[in-house]
């Protein structure tokens, strides 16, 4: 607990016009009870474990439920483990992995790792929070929390070029936007900042359960499926899990309205989402 007062004092002292409101996480004592408990039965696991996997595998069957980040007037850390969509199930499950890897055991180093995963910089502002996936790939990158997954061009076979500027369009689908129009410059400068970036990826063509595709996504793997919908670069997360028939997916599903570890192949699942692409992928460090 004194490590996490003096985290707060330390931010409210670098940075008093964004953080004052939001120094205290917005969460229930089921959710931190639930992180501590984690937490302690992923340290009595086998060394050789896969924290992502076994972290993700433990939050299924939570409801999926959207705009959980989205209640509050001013930007709070959130911590929500009752309900959980594809992003805040992605960012929890990372923020218990990279607390599991260091031994850390705290419902506070929880946050903080949370907190870091979710902001640019860690600063707690509803403009710093990385809502595009590219701007949140490429900022825990810089971090060192997470890594590109590059590979072979006859797998990576396609460019996404960016376009981003779906939230300034479509405002009234962010409420607390909505409430806080000033924010809207400095989202546009966001959306500015990764429109015009270029990435390869793996077309949904290439999902095949093929020996290069799982040399190259492992299990735990964060994947992030692009979408050509205007104005969006991704529209949905989650994590990647290999059974014996090809790679599928565990994440925070609309269709199933839970956390699932999606039985249809990934191939087979974005088959029938016309308006999703590829995928792009990261690999938690």
């Amino acid at each position: 607990m004194k490590r996490y007062k003096l985290f707060v004092i330390g931010l409210l002292l670098l940075t008093p016009s964004k953080v004052v409101k939001a120094a205290k996480p917005d969460y229930q004592c089921s959710d931190s009870m639930k992180v501590v408990k984690l937490l302690k039965q992923a340290s009595q696991q086998d060394s050789s474990v896969n924290y992502m996997i076994y972290f993700a595998r433990q939050l299924c069957g939570v409801p999926y439920v959207g705009k959980t980040l989205e209640k509050n007037c001013t930007e709070r850390l959130v911590v929500n483990l009752r309900e959980l969509d594809c992003s805040t199930y992605v960012e929890s499950v990372l923020a218990l992995t990279m607390c599991a890897r260091k031994g850390e055991m705290s419902f506070e180093d929880f946050c903080h790792n949370l907190q870091q995963v979710r902001y640019q910089d860690g600063d707690i502002h509803y403009t710093n929070r990385l809502h595009y996936f590219t701007h949140w790939m490429n900022e825990n990158v810089r971090k060192g929390i997470v890594k590109y997954v590059e590979g072979h061009h006859e797998l990576f076979s396609a460019t996404q070029t960016v376009k981003a500027n779906y939230m300034t369009i479509h405002v009234s689908l962010y409420p607390m936007l909505m409430k806080h129009k000033e924010w809207i410059p400095d989202i546009r400068k966001m959306e500015k900042a990764i429109t015009g970036n270029k990435y390869a990826y793996i077309p949904k063509s290439n999902l095949g359960d093929s020996k290069l595709l799982r040399q190259t996504i492992h299990d735990g793997d964060i994947i992030a499926i692009l979408t050509s919908r205007h104005g969006l670069d991704t529209s949905h997360l989650g994590i990647a899990i290999w059974h014996t028939d090809g790679l599928h997916l565990l994440n925070a599903s609309s269709i199933h309205h839970k956390v699932v570890e999606e039985p249809k192949l990934l191939k087979t699942y974005m088959a029938e989402q016309r308006t999703q692409i590829g995928i792009r992928v990261v690999r938690p460090l």
